[in-house]
């Protein structure tokens, strides 16, 4: 399978796209103002117990306050008690956890306010963002993920993803990591950790070791609510969970981020840091890679099916998301009813997985297929159900389905699902339905053109169009660009861009930046 990584950098945000075989399969967004994203790790101050839900409430700066519960708290929170203590006080003497000698773990029947209390200071780390009126959700069992390990301190515990099935190499695995791992720090081995040396495996935990020395460093005099350690950006994150040998390129037109992403893979892969590549073309680079239109083509509430005029309908609520899978015109008469509906519900699996992992949903997704009469149809559609999801990262269960057709998901929810809006305010009309006359923009144009020129002096600029107007413009051999040539002694460039209004257009200058008239 070939995957491309596309970054596109605006000072508002950052948007990676990930590409299987040019099919777009997950949108992310990171917003440069995010201040509390999964696995960042803050001192928090408790702020309520509750005993009837035996959870606490902790503020770590977010809107709404964090939800702890017991669970949450590790079998060594006492230790980490200890630890953050001496660290806020400077007590240098009690900060290496690999002299501490840990207690019991914790029995999960025991109560929350045994261990913590109103105004106390805890370490935490994010598990999931804030989504809708929630606050995040907190964990005082703190870990650190790399490439091929996880950290976890205040435990002795080695575990390996059960997706290595040799018995050999889990053995292999266990011995390597039980001879470089620290004292007190647990380790859970990844799946791409398989075949790796030994000098691959201590260099990812020697990094993961240097985040935990760091933060003795941060808790030195500081007052909770603060951010004590960085999880990667989400760039970063996503090559460090994703990036395989069949990752064909990455992409990005932001030079800090091509050198922050091509460093990176030096580090863990040098043989495919000639992957990165920065994108310089003044051509939008998710128009250019056909992103922009697979966006508007895969958001919304009506879906389209790739083959024949099936469709999916799609429906976002607070306790659920709903699809449903609607045949449209698409009738081959050859088949049957039943095999007509199988053919469908096929596709439609196909799709369904495709939008649950784009649009990142969590919780419940309920999909309501067409009707199968036919014992073997319902388990033929369930397998392909399981197998087309079995490329989602997320943690997830697929239920076989009911005698009505539908089939339940569960999937994991870390963060707050994918939402964009692809039915915009007509920028022409603004939402009333009625536009000026289409041959007065092109005067319009030409009034700015000549103030650009004539009355600012702009020496070098060019004009985005939408599709419709560029072609009207560049009809009878560029008769627009000619005709500013003879008046104004220079080439005005034109550029069509699809995500522009149907009579919408702008400057920009040589940088690429818009020019406000």
């Amino acid at each position: 399978m070939n995957k491309e990584l596309i970054v596109n950098s605006t000072p508002q945000e950052v948007v990676i796209a990930l590409l299987e075989d040019k099919v777009l399969v997950e949108l992310h967004r990171e917003k440069n103002n995010t201040q509390h994203s999964v696995g960042d790790i803050f001192l928090g101050r408790v702020k309520k117990i509750m005993p009837g839900l035996n959870a606490a409430f902790v503020d770590v700066g977010a809107a709404k306050e964090g939800f702890l519960h017991f669970l949450d708290l590790g079998p060594q929170v006492q230790a980490m008690h200890k630890f953050t203590n001496c660290a806020l006080h400077g007590d240098q003497t009690q900060l290496d956890i690999s002299e501490y000698k840990l207690k019991d773990e914790v029995s999960k029947t025991e109560k929350i306010s045994t261990y913590l209390k109103q105004n106390q200071h805890i370490l935490v780390q994010v598990t999931k963002e804030p989504i809708s009126t929630k606050g995040p959700r907190l964990s005082s069992e703190i870990s650190f993920a790399g490439r091929y390990l996880v950290l976890i301190p205040f435990s002795n515990r080695i575990s390996i993803s059960q997706k290595i099935k040799s018995p050999e190499e889990r053995l292999r695995l266990r011995n390597l990591v039980q001879s470089v791992r620290p004292k007190n720090f647990g380790v859970i081995i990844r799946t791409v950790a398989e075949g790796k040396t030994s000098a691959e495996l201590h260099a990812d935990l020697s990094s993961l070791f240097r985040k935990w020395e760091q933060i003795k460093t941060h808790l030195h005099n500081v007052s909770p609510p603060v951010k004590v350690c960085s999880e990667l950006d989400k760039t970063v994150s996503i090559l460090r969970d994703f990036l395989s040998n069949d990752f064909d390129q990455i992409v990005t037109d932001s030079e800090d981020i091509y050198e922050e992403i091509r460093a990176y893979i030096e580090t863990i892969a040098p043989q495919k840091k000639n992957i990165v590549k920065w994108y310089r073309d003044r051509e939008p680079i998710f128009d250019h890679y056909g992103v922009s239109k697979q966006i508007k083509a895969s958001f919304g509430k009506v879906v389209n099916i790739k083959r024949g005029g099936a469709y999916l309908v799609v429906e976002h609520t607070e306790a659920m998301h709903v699809i449903d899978v609607n045949s449209g015109h698409r009738v081959n008469a050859e088949q049957s009813q039943e095999a007509n509906a199988l053919e469908v519900n096929l596709e439609a699996a196909a799709e369904v997985a495709r939008q649950v992992r784009l649009r990142d949903m969590g919780g419940i997704v309920i999909v309501d297929f067409i009707d199968q009469r036919e014992p073997q149809n319902r388990k033929t559609l369930f397998e392909a159900m399981v197998k087309n999801m079995e490329n989602d990262p997320s943690k997830h269960t697929v239920l076989p389905p009911t005698k009505f057709g539908l089939i339940q998901i569960t999937r994991q929810r870390v963060r707050p699902q994918t939402q964009i809006d692809v039915l915009e305010t007509c920028p022409a009309c603004g939402g009333t339905g009625r536009i000026r006359p289409s041959v007065c923009v092109v005067d319009e144009i030409e009034r700015d053109v000549e103030y650009l020129v004539k009355d600012i002096n702009a020496r070098r600029f060019t004009v985005v169009l939408s599709p419709y107007v560029y072609a009207f413009m560049r009809a009878r051999f560029c008769a627009y660009q000619r005709k500013w040539l003879r008046l104004y002694h220079r080439w005005i460039r034109l550029r069509v861009s699809s995500s522009s209004g149907f009579l919408e257009y702008k400057f920009i200058d040589r940088n690429g930046d818009e020019i406000k008239l």
